[in-house]
């Protein structure tokens, strides 16, 4: 065991200012020695309480055995060194409110919580598993921007279960034994984890949580953790967290009135409480909480190597009236949450020089979201592009006759498309709560409903701005997504859903070997419009180039109406051969085989505003990629 870290008075100022960049090393418990005494040293913040105790199983839960911590200073901060407490015991802290009232709470900074819903904390073994992965940590910073950016969405606790006993949840062993395999036949580059903190409520996804420094037992130890993030490096994938500072549940044993009245949320209850979830929200104004909260964010990045945190909620964050009743405004008549605002500017500048990056679950049209903070931004390295998600599901949800006069939900992202560092999400929220599945929303028989899912993907790798799926998505899970059991992995036995997972696997092969695709996302001068407005027809031709003044790229030309069109004529900038890149109809996807030669010679003649033209035919539901090859 190491020798302890204890709180001196720089640690104390540091955290009062808001701006320890390691708090988590001297706040919770932290077992190991203090000279040559063995034991555990405890520190809590509770500035309220009369007093401060500590009771479990080192104990018997006694309080009238309890070991009492002392108080540093004025700080707040009760703490003390209780010789012989070793690993693995279970703790609360028993905090006096007022005169004989006590209330009993978790530990706010524990690495390890109890097994949920207990609870309780754990007093964590020191960490022993050694990082591989130096070489990864050098060099990931170089897919921030201008690399290509794939995500496979997980959750770990129903990705697959045991299939001889389909109760139990699997290890983080067990799960990257299916799961990183998986991720490396389809070329994805990313996997991104549903929340992994401790949430005693399994059905939250780990959306509510109650442990912001402790991993989840519910699928093994913190080294196993770390084991699990090291294997995906070493097989080339990236690790990226969702994270949750938004709002945190009620839960009498966590942090809610934490010592007797309100700390970790705002204080006025107008404020505090978020009705629609239920929850509670943190108080941004305190520099306490706001360094409990980056130093969790911290803690993800630098002991368990996490290369991003996808932030959850971020508009509830932005707005003071955001889905809640009462509110009050801000100090400009406003309805910003200026305290949440500058809150988010430190935690992802604190991101960002640890190595890592982040990503803006974010709904609204508050700007320059993905901006540096230096440039006015909030400093997010990247936004979902949730407008794009929900008008590309609205428009292929309709039945292929009526989707001409809904052109504009296609073609109206593209006027604000390269406004941020977009991520385009078909995440697991569009596939719960009744949504259905990917496969369910759309209209037809069977066949029309995979073919469906295979031109969402190839408009969506070939679109403006990074990927990200949800698990199951790959080969179109026909049944919406349920916690509580594996993935219908059976259906890979058909031919028309493993054709799914061969196009995802072909898409991501083509994306990362095509600059044009990922290099100029937030360029619009390096997109075009071929044919914008072929409503009638539901038809849809764009071009992705390297650079303004070329006429060579990726043309794209999705056919989303019920019927096949056999040739097909298509302006193209340059005379020359032209060669099919990917049909998302081609038989090598189970398709109905409607694809083109290989080699395509152009012809002069004006179309779309161009001298040449190419001829091609097109499947319904269908998107091809077209690329210049020769003048010859």
């Amino acid at each position: 065991m190491a020798e302890i870290k204890v709180l001196g008075e720089l640690d104390v100022y540091l955290f009062a200012e808001g701006r320890h960049p390691r708090i988590f090393d001297f706040m919770g418990s932290h077992a190991g020695y203090l000279g040559d005494r063995f034991g555990t040293y405890f520190a809590v913040w509770a500035p309220r309480a009369l007093t401060v105790a500590v009771i479990g199983d080192m104990n018997g839960w006694d309080p009238n055995i309890a070991y009492h911590l002392n108080k540093f200073g004025d700080s707040g901060i009760w703490h003390g060194f209780m010789e012989g407490c070793g690993p693995g015991l279970r703790y609360k802290y028993r905090i006096e409110v007022s005169f004989s009232n006590f209330v009993e709470r978790s530990d706010p900074f524990a690495r390890q919580a109890a097994n949920p819903p207990s609870g309780g904390s754990i007093v964590a073994f020191d960490d022993q598993y050694q990082f591989t992965d130096t070489k990864w940590l050098d060099d990931r910073a170089s897919w921030y921007g201008r690399l290509p950016m794939s995500i496979y969405e997980v959750h770990l606790g129903s990705f697959v279960r045991d299939p001889a006993n389909p109760e139990r949840i699997l290890s983080y062993d067990e799960i990257g034994d299916a799961l990183i395999p998986h991720v490396v036949k389809l070329g994805f580059t990313h996997i991104e984890l549903m929340p992994i903190n401790e949430h005693p409520f399994y059905g939250s996804w780990g959306y509510q949580t109650t442990s912001m420094y402790a991993p989840t037992v519910r699928y093994g130890s913190r080294d196993q953790l770390r084991k699990f993030v090291d294997r995906c490096h070493n097989h080339g994938i990236g690790v990226i967290c969702d994270w949750v500072p938004a709002h945190f549940p009620k839960d009498e044993f966590a942090l809610a009135n934490f010592d007797g009245g309100p700390l970790f949320e705002k204080e006025d209850p107008r404020m505090a409480n978020h009705g629609d979830w239920g929850t509670l929200v943190y108080n941004y104004a305190s520099p306490h909480v706001r360094n409990f909260l980056i130093g969790s964010a911290l803690c993800l990045m630098e002991d368990f190597h996490f290369d991003a945190l996808r932030v959850d909620a971020v508009a509830s964050m932005l707005y003071l009236d955001y889905s809640r009743g009462e509110w009050i405004p801000n100090k400009y008549g406003g309805n910003e949450d200026l305290e949440a605002i500058d809150f988010m500017k430190a935690m992802n500048e604190a991101i960002h020089q640890a190595g890592g990056t982040t990503i803006a679950e974010e709904s609204t049209a508050f700007p320059r979201v993905s901006q540096p903070t230096y440039d006015g931004g909030l400093g997010f390295g990247f936004k979902w592009n949730m407008g794009w998600m929900h008008d590309t599901l609205s428009y292929l949800s309709r039945d292929p006759m009526y989707r001409s006069y809904h052109h504009g939900e296609i073609t109206f992202g593209f006027h604000y498309g390269f406004s941020e560092h977009f991520i385009l999400p078909l995440s697991h929220d569009e596939v719960v709560h009744g949504k259905g599945s990917l496969y369910r929303k759309f209209a037809g028989n069977h066949f029309d409903k995979i073919s469906t899912v295979r031109g969402l993907f190839a408009w969506m790798w070939a679109h403006p701005g990074k990927k990200m799926i949800f698990m199951g998505n790959e080969f179109a899970q026909v049944d919406e997504w349920n916690h509580d059991r594996s993935l219908d992995w059976h259906l890979l036995e058909s031919p028309l859903h493993h054709g799914v997972v061969a196009l995802v696997s072909r898409l991501n092969d083509l994306y990362k070997s095509l600059p044009e695709l990922f290099e100029t996302d937030i360029d619009p001068s390096a997109f075009m419009w071929i044919r914008g407005s072929d409503a009638n027809r539901n038809l849809f031709i764009t071009m992705r180039k390297l650079a303004s003044d070329s006429d060579i790229g990726v043309i794209i030309v999705a056919n989303f109406s019920g019927w096949k069109y056999e040739r097909l004529e298509v302006g193209v900038p340059k005379a020359g051969q032209y060669r099919e890149l990917i049909n998302s109809d081609s038989l090598d996807f189970s398709g109905g085989g409607v694809v083109n030669d290989s080699i395509i010679k152009s012809e002069a003649g004006e179309c779309d505003g161009f001298a040449n033209r190419i001829s091609i035919s097109i499947a319904a539901n269908s998107v091809a990629w077209f690329r210049y090859v020769t003048e010859k």
